[in-house]
């Protein structure tokens, strides 16, 4: 009984350090001895720019439509060959007005059906070689369509997403992004944030990324995959590029910038709910199923993907067998064992106190333990009552 327990312990402890820190480890030193040389994606000449349909869905978001559609049509990019196109999904409220008094070159009046529904609408009506997409709060830098569209000068590539920086409330626009957020702030997403992006750029450089983001993305207009509407693209896109025998690449010179959810229980919020739209695409949509992959992205899609969404299993499982390894010894437990509990049982009480004494180290603790639940709080929602394909505006982001 207790050799099992021990077994179950220590497998649960080496993949939760595996899939947070170790992979990362791993793929630092693989980049560095066997990631072939690529030149980083930048700006193509303009004669060779490729027509480009640059896509926002939108549910009632007239408080800042105007500014993405500007945002937009202010980009270094030529403006014949830049479609801007504002897909509403069942709007209430003036978006669509204030989007085509801006200056979109196309607005979609659609019945509510979900981002993705939106999406599609938008791109059968769309022109471009290239399909960009964003949300309506994101703003993009000047040459971040320029940057984004030389990554499909390799014909290998049938997806790429840039860089998204989070930026507080208050902060004026371009004045903070997740590397110098506040450190006392509520809300640690910054710090996971950081961390993410090295993971995805040490990702493109060996093979293709595992996942992307909403705010700056973009496929070639053929290589679009209509995928099921509560299967969100950031997810679904670039493990099914992979499948087609294409690229899904990091851009990190392509940057747009939006506002971060303020308050931790918001982020918790917006993770259980993304989370709803994860499972189906883990269990049923694709991702478990290795064909298609080379041997090295079915790691990455293990490691980064399957193991990281399970995480929250993988701790309970900890907890629990160590708990029962210390109780069945009683006096006579390893010293080991109650070092391991008691670490488990500080990450725990650091998270509590993160409320009363909110200093970054406790604030860190507190982010991971709810983001950690909020993937089985994810799973819940969607096992109890399925996942809706509509979507709300996560709170204090617009």
């Amino acid at each position: 009984m207790t050799l099992a327990l021990e077994i179950v312990f220590w497998l649960a402890c080496a993949l939760i350090v595996w899939t947070q820190v170790g992979y990362a480890v791993a793929l630092g030193v693989l980049a560095r001895v066997f990631a072939r040389t690529r030149a980083s994606a930048s700006a193509p000449r303009e004669s060779s720019l490729p027509h480009l349909s640059l896509i926002v869905a939108a549910h009632d978001e007239q408080e800042v439509i105007a500014a993405k559609v500007n945002n937009s049509l202010a980009l270094d990019y030529p403006r014949e060959l830049l479609e801007v196109i504002v897909a509403c999904d069942g709007c209430t409220d003036e978006t669509a007005a204030r989007a085509g008094d801006a200056g979109a070159d196309l607005v979609l009046e659609l019945p509510r059906g979900g981002k993705i529904q939106a999406q599609d609408a938008a791109v059968r009506q769309s022109h471009g070689e290239i399909v960009a997409f964003s949300d309506a709060n994101a703003l993009w830098e000047p040459d971040a369509a320029r940057i984004l569209a030389g990554a499909f000068e390799d014909p290998e590539v049938g997806y790429a997403c840039g860089q998204v920086r989070f930026v507080r409330a208050a902060a004026a626009t371009g004045a903070a992004d997740g590397a110098t957020a506040d450190a006392g702030a509520p809300n640690q997403e910054g710090v996971y944030w950081r961390y993410e992006l090295a993971v995805r750029g040490l990702e493109s450089r060996l093979s293709s990324i595992t996942a992307g983001n909403g705010a700056i993305y973009a496929t070639r207009r053929e290589t679009y995959i209509v995928v099921d509407p509560i299967m969100g693209h950031d997810l679904s896109l670039p493990f099914n590029m992979v499948k087609r025998g294409l690229r899904a690449v990091y851009v990190p010179g392509a940057r747009a910038e939006e506002k971060m959810v303020p308050s931790l229980a918001g982020e918790f919020a917006r993770k259980r709910r993304m989370m709803s739209h994860t499972w189906p695409i883990v269990l049923r949509g694709g991702m478990l199923s290795p064909r298609g992959y080379s041997p090295g992205y079915a790691l990455m899609i293990l490691s980064h993907r399957l193991l990281r969404y399970g995480t929250a299993a993988l701790h309970a499982i900890a907890l629990v067998a160590n708990i029962a390894l210390v109780a069945l010894e009683g006096s006579r437990a390893h010293p080991v064992y109650v070092v391991t509990l008691d670490l488990q049982i500080a990450l725990l009480l650091a998270a509590a106190l993160a409320g009363v004494l909110p200093i970054r180290p406790l604030l860190i603790a507190r982010y991971y333990v709810l983001t950690t639940a909020s993937l089985a709080a994810g799973w819940w929602d969607w096992v109890r009552h399925g996942t809706e394909a509509t979507w709300e505006a996560a709170e204090g982001t617009r």
